[in-house]
């Protein structure tokens, strides 16, 4: 079973060689490693060069993240496919191993933990997001699986499609409801710390882009028959404090 790995990325030259090496040195050998560049003005494309286990580089100018991702996802060639950011690594080496041997022929999805670390340390751990009381009901509060712990199916994209790009930060999220909770794609958690990232991001860049995120996720959920609102959705930030405090 072949496995791709989509790693989207911009002058990431300080991080993307921890994200080569964590999949250079996964234990399961039959992994197709996209990586699909923005047109780096940086030394990021010198450093991927060096990793021989890449199956495909695309260096061109892209109009989002997510336009990227589906780039990713049309020159793909995996029975079934993740995203790991360039900015994000592997917690073990045998992640993806362990992805493979959960995928029982009736699971469509696989989901697990992320764990997110300091920039400045990668060794600690300041939150870890775990799938494990997640259920599809969530989402109108504003909750998802951690997107780098996704894996789904090829079916998954054929017959329900990509990322919406006209979304700014949040098609992840729309993507994940169709496919979790509008197709009602079967899926299993699987108790592991799949990804390490460092902690930042678009979405929780400023109090703004927190306004656009959510502002998104009320749209999401709108057309995908999903009732929420912004009060409702403003919840989760009490509840994820709790995930800063057990680290």
């Amino acid at each position: 079973m072949k496995v791709t790995v989509i790693t989207v990325t911009y002058n990431r030259a300080e991080t993307i060689e921890d994200t080569m090496k964590s999949v250079a040195s996964q234990t399961y050998k039959d992994i197709e490693h996209i990586i699909i560049d923005g047109a780096s003005t940086d030394s990021t494309l010198e450093i991927v060069r060096r990793f021989p286990h890449v199956s495909k580089i695309i260096s061109e100018k892209d109009s989002g993240m997510y336009n990227a991702i589906n780039k990713g996802i049309f020159h793909s060639t995996g029975d079934i496919i993740g995203i790991l950011n360039s900015d994000d690594f592997f917690s073990d080496d045998t992640i993806i191993e362990k992805v493979v041997r959960s995928f029982s022929p009736d699971i469509q999805i696989l989901i697990g933990d992320i764990a997110y670390v300091s920039p400045q340390n990668i060794n600690k751990v300041v939150r870890y997001y775990s799938s494990k009381s997640w259920k599809p009901s969530k989402f109108r509060w504003g909750f998802m699986p951690p997107h780098p712990s996704v894996y789904l199916r090829r079916k998954c994209f054929d017959e329900k499609g990509v990322y919406k790009e006209e979304y700014r930060i949040s098609a992840d999220y729309e993507f994940l409801i169709r496919m979790l909770y509008v197709a009602g794609y079967k899926y299993k958690y699987l108790p592991l710390n799949m990804v390490t990232m460092r902690l930042g991001g678009i979405s929780t860049k400023n109090a703004k882009a927190r306004y656009i995120l959510n502002k998104e996720i009320v749209r999401a959920c709108k057309e995908n028959g999903i009732y929420t609102n912004l009060p409702m959705l403003s919840l989760k930030y009490f509840i994820k404090i709790f995930e800063y405090i057990r680290h």
